[in-house]
């Protein structure tokens, strides 16, 4: 069985890597957050209503960009409750994962937070559709798929997940936590590329 203390004492071995930002990209957080469910662990995933302006229908982390002032950690835990009315304190965060620069121009910093309770979010519509727990050991067995496209000189990453398709950055970001916090395996994710879908 996964411990807090499993995951902790490999993100703090870890050596993250930060992006530094370019002219025009915005610095955003997501959250990873372990949650008990039914006597297992899961990470909170999101679908985004298909009415939204930018990236409808995607599936994302709880996360979004980060106000004047706050730091990536203060962002993250301030767009959890926004998007998933999950309250969590920074007594709950565990470490980060490397930052990912998106083809939406954000530069995204993962942030691995613990939940002891066993809750039920109560979304909100207006920014989440749905949203599933992906069980620790779906997540640690995935295996990643590449795709290269005309676009780009990078494959396009993505993992099967929940019977859907994941992509990058989402399934990157979800990759590294697999490979690094549940395996002890520590992998480099910013090379891979986005599907074209998700570059605007």
């Amino acid at each position: 069985m996964l411990t807090r203390t499993d995951v902790e004492t490999r993100l703090d071995a870890f050596d993250v890597r930060r992006i530094p930002l370019a002219e025009g990209a915005r610095a955003a957080a997501v959250m990873l957050v372990v949650a008990p469910r039914d006597g297992r662990r899961g990470v909170w995933l999101t679908r985004r209503p298909a009415r939204m302006n930018r990236h409808a229908a995607q599936f994302a982390l709880p996360g979004g960009r980060l106000d004047p002032g706050e730091t990536h950690h203060e962002a993250g835990l301030r767009e959890l409750h926004e998007e998933m009315g999950i309250v969590l304190g920074s007594e709950t965060i565990l470490g980060d994962l490397d930052d990912f620069a998106t083809r939406s121009g954000y530069v995204m910093t993962p942030t691995v937070a613990w939940m002891d309770d066993e809750i039920d979010p109560d979304p909100n519509p207006d920014e989440v559709e749905h949203a599933y727990l992906i069980d620790l050991d779906e997540l640690a067995d995935a295996q990643p798929q590449f795709e290269m496209i005309p676009e780009s000189d990078r494959p396009v990453m993505s993992l099967p997940l929940i019977g859907r398709r994941i992509h990058a950055p989402t399934a990157a970001v979800l990759f590294q936590f697999a490979r690094v916090a549940l395996r002890d395996e520590p992998v480099r994710v910013a090379d891979y590329e986005q599907p074209v879908f998700a570059w605007q």
